[in-house]
């Protein structure tokens, strides 16, 4: 499981999350996405832990806590949902109005 970290300065990197992060564990893996026209963070994180004790605590300790101006928001990551590639319900039925004429 992994940890969302968001309200972000647009100017963190990697490594500034991994020393907050590793004050209360080992830091397997930091990710920061990145707009795909500018290039610059989006304001949010993805922080994975060794042990979901040291997630925990880095959550307890750093939801809400102020750093680079801003106040975090830490809790762990929900599943990313699978949008799939149809781009929207495309039923192709048109509209009868319920009535289908064969």
């Amino acid at each position: 499981m992994s940890i969302y970290v968001g309200n972000l300065s647009y100017q963190v990197t990697e490594d500034d999350i991994k020393a907050v992060f590793a004050e209360y564990g080992t830091v397997k893996r930091v990710q920061v996405p990145t707009d795909r026209e500018t290039g610059r963070p989006r304001g949010f994180a993805f922080v994975e832990m060794e042990t979901d004790a040291e997630e925990a605590a880095a959550i307890d300790g750093l939801d809400g806590a102020e750093w680079m101006g801003r106040d975090l928001k830490v809790n762990k990551a929900k599943p990313r949902e699978d949008r799939g590639s149809s781009g929207g319900n495309r039923g192709g039925y048109g509209g009868g109005g319920g009535r289908n004429r064969y």
